[in-house]
């Protein structure tokens, strides 16, 4: 694998949007595999993808609705190689049937959003941030799923490397949340050598035929995967089932399978979660937010400060799980806090929840369509610390 990626990492520095620098990172960490289908805000990711890929060995195929993109590259997991898929909302809600299924067959999967303003077809070019709980509750049944969130074209590179990562290590959905205003944004990206970049392999058994269960934790929280041609006869089914992967129609099989299902990811947020903290020791009011609306919150901060303002921001990098403990320590830090996202209303439930009835909890949203202007995050904070 290193030497093939010596040969297709586009190493230097590049002024490309975010949609390419996420189709590169995810060509820097080996993905070989894409399917999708066609929907602005994403198209780009897959153009690019499908420009590059035979140049590195990968395989993209335009499929015939996102149902079918959504399911195609589980199968090419399976047989061995990393893969993802590429959407926006109305895309988004109808792969919610798989989602389920790879969080049942535990494979590692890449799921990109490059979200739009809905509902239905909406605003297909305008930006908004609303699909972030469809993210975590979008299928049906219990299970848990990772969602990151960037802010710039060099994060499109660098966390896409992080989502693949992260599917390898916990065999889970892994949610990239983009909007349009970060997918179109362009900016410089910095691509290190292939060497700088950190990449976790999948975890292949190497017990022979006949020792192996697919379904069985021999070390850690997460079982071990085979793939097409290494002799092994294995048996894959969305069905409620055993160690050996064969349906095990019983509560007790249900309860061993789904506990362990959530608790290999809520046992481990800590080594998930990536938040982004800046100046909000001994402050009025801090401003949680992710994504584009994260670079806004930042300058209205500076704006505020430069008045004498006790503010600070936090940045969700890590959207799932949501780290609870994380909160409630910057909610001990401060008076306020502002929850600034293009929605009307989802994440700050998330930090109402967990920060209870430790300081208030104000929201500042909007419906989609445009960014939220750094004048209104202003205004809210100076409201908010009178």
């Amino acid at each position: 694998m290193g030497d093939t990626r010596n040969r297709v990492v586009a190493t230097g520095t590049h002024f490309i949007d975010g949609n390419m620098a996420c189709a590169e990172g995810a060509i820097a960490v080996g993905c070989r595999f894409v399917s999708g289908y066609p929907i602005t805000p994403s198209t780009e990711v897959v153009e690019h993808i499908a420009k590059r890929f035979p140049k590195v060995g990968g395989m993209f195929i335009q499929m015939e609705d996102e149902l079918a993109a959504s399911i195609c590259f589980q199968g090419a997991v399976w047989c061995g190689v990393k893969g993802m898929t590429v959407t926006s909302g109305p895309g988004f809600s109808l792969m919610m049937e798989h989602v389920g299924l790879a969080a049942a067959l535990e494979t590692p999967s890449v799921f990109v959003d490059v979200q739009r303003a809905g509902p239905s077809t909406g605003l297909p070019t305008a930006p908004a941030q609303q699909d972030m709980m469809q993210a975590r509750w979008g299928s049906h049944g219990d299970y848990e799923i990772i969602a990151l969130s960037p802010s710039s074209p060099q994060e499109c590179f660098d966390y896409i490397i992080t989502c693949f990562n992260l599917s390898e290590k916990y065999r889970c959905p892994v949610f990239f949340m983009m909007d349009e205003t970060v997918g179109h944004m362009h900016g410089k990206v910095k691509i290190p050598a292939p060497e700088a970049i950190e990449v976790i392999e999948r975890k292949n058994t190497t017990r022979p035929p006949g020792e192996y269960q697919p379904y069985k934790v021999y070390d850690g929280c997460v079982p071990e995967m085979v793939k097409v041609g290494m002799g092994h006869r294995i048996h894959i089914t969305g069905l409620t089932h055993n160690e050996q992967g064969y349906p095990a129609m019983t509560s007790d099989a249900q309860q061993k399978l789904v506990t362990r299902l959530c608790s290999k990811i809520l046992d481990n947020v800590d080594d998930i979660s990536i938040i982004r903290e800046n100046n909000i020791e001994d402050s009025e009011v801090v401003v949680i937010s992710y994504g584009i609306t994260s670079r806004i919150a930042e300058h209205a901060v500076e704006r505020a400060r430069a008045k004498g303002v006790k503010v600070g921001t936090v940045r969700l990098i890590t959207i799932w799980p949501f780290n609870d403990r994380a909160m409630v320590e910057i909610a001990k830090k401060t008076k306020n806090i502002i929850v600034a996202e293009m929605n009307l209303g989802q994440m700050v439930h998330e930090v109402r929840r967990a920060v209870g009835n430790l300081v208030p909890v104000h929201f500042l949203g909007n419906a989609g369509g445009t960014t939220i202007d750094p004048d209104i995050i202003i205004d809210k904070i100076e409201e908010v610390t009178q």
